[in-house]
């Protein structure tokens, strides 16, 4: 085949979908490469160096010649520069990029009625072999770690405790809400520069894991099972269930120099978990970094892509943190879509898609100008 890797349109957006070290694993079996040109520049990956390994280097027209396009944010992650795009997709074509489908679906029904075929990485299965191919993962490391960083930087106090000749400088209290793989990076990363960490979960079954790396577990009032979804991973909860948590937790997070929040549900606006009234109680200076911000925020005040004061009170609503270390989150990202390709190619495709594997099935979102999972098409009205 020859694979097209695109230069992303995404604004801010600096990962590329492929690195350069990568390029061999796929021309070794005989197809050709083709890179936009500067794809990967802002990630610190040249033009020379994906020629070096082997790839085309060619403008952005050429590159959608390719019979496979890989790509960060297609349509759907990239609603507007990504719509210039769409009129020049070929029924030929396959598309390998997250396209957050659950929630629009309708610029998915866009590339189905181009008659490409797509695979939307955000929909790989929780699985434990396809973990090598999960990027939402991936990258929510990323963002867990990048996280901590923001909250360090904007918190008028250091982390570690510090005896020094002018007195003992008590450690920074860090509160993570959420223990999933961004939280757990977060409770991690901030061990690491000495913070005391707490942390919470709906899930009881996290409690190891986050006393593991060094934190405490803050129990929740959620019944036991209640906040346990397939797979292990958490699930939404009723308002009820919300708002008793909000109330267990505002102590905790009225103490805490530095809240992280991490309750993210795909397709669906994040759940409240730090209300108005909660900031308040906060002691001037705290730090709260929201990272479901994308989501609309975990927090009552966020504002996405923004950082803003409240009453001295510092609330950070990153949008896209993967994309502020673009070099290791493009090897990271790209590590999971070449795995993910060589389980396709091991199946058979391009001439066959088998969806009797529940990788292929579950990410598999249109095929022959028709939308073909079955989550989309009920979120399309289409079942």
């Amino acid at each position: 085949m020859k694979i097209g890797v695109l230069k992303e349109t995404f604004p801010g957006e600096r990962r590329v979908a492929l690195t350069p070290n990568l390029i061999p694993s796929l021309t070794k079996l005989g197809h050709q490469i083709v890179v936009e040109t500067s794809a990967g520049e802002a990630a610190g990956f040249l033009d020379a160096q994906y020629a070096e390994k082997g790839a085309t280097i060619a403008p952005r027209s050429d590159v959608f010649g390719a019979e496979l396009l890989l790509q960060i944010r297609g349509l759907g992650a990239n609603l507007e520069a990504g719509r210039a795009d769409l009129d020049r997709f070929e029924r030929f074509q396959t598309l390998i990029a997250m396209v957050d489908p659950l929630a629009q679906p309708q610029a998915a029904k866009e590339i189905a009625d181009r008659g490409v075929t797509l695979f939307a990485l955000e929909l790989m299965p929780r699985i434990t072999r396809a973990q090598s191919m999960d990027v939402l993962s991936s990258m929510a490391t990323v963002a867990g770690y990048r996280a901590v960083l923001l909250g360090a930087t904007a918190l008028p106090k250091m982390f570690p405790m510090m005896t020094t000749a002018a007195g003992t400088i008590t450690p920074a209290k860090v509160f993570v809400m959420g223990a999933g793989v961004a939280g757990l990076q977060a409770i991690a990363s901030a061990r690491r520069l000495g913070a005391q960490v707490s942390a919470t979960d709906v899930r009881a079954a996290v409690r190891e894991q986050v006393q593991s790396l060094g934190a405490k577990f803050v129990e929740t009032p959620v019944a036991a099972g209640q906040g346990e979804g397939a797979g292990g991973y958490a699930k939404a909860l009723d308002e009820e269930s919300y708002q008793k948590q909000r109330e267990a937790m505002s102590k905790v997070v009225a103490e805490s120099d530095v809240v992280i929040t991490t309750a993210a549900i795909p397709g669906r606006k994040a759940p409240i978990l730090v209300t108005a009234e909660m900031v308040k109680r906060m002691q001037p200076g705290s730090v709260l970094v929201d990272l479901a911000a994308e989501r609309g925020g975990n927090c009552e005040l966020t504002k996405p892509g923004q950082t803003v004061v409240v009453d001295g009170i510092t609330i950070m609503g990153p949008d896209n943190l993967p994309s502020d270390v673009p070099y290791h989150a493009s090897q990271m990202f790209g590590k999971n879509v070449l795995t993910f390709l060589q389980h396709l190619l091991g199946l058979g495709f391009p001439g066959k898609v088998n969806i009797e594997d529940e990788i292929t099935r579950d990410t598999l979102i249109c095929r022959d100008g028709e939308v073909v999972n079955p989550r989309i098409r009920q979120v399309l009205n289409l079942t």
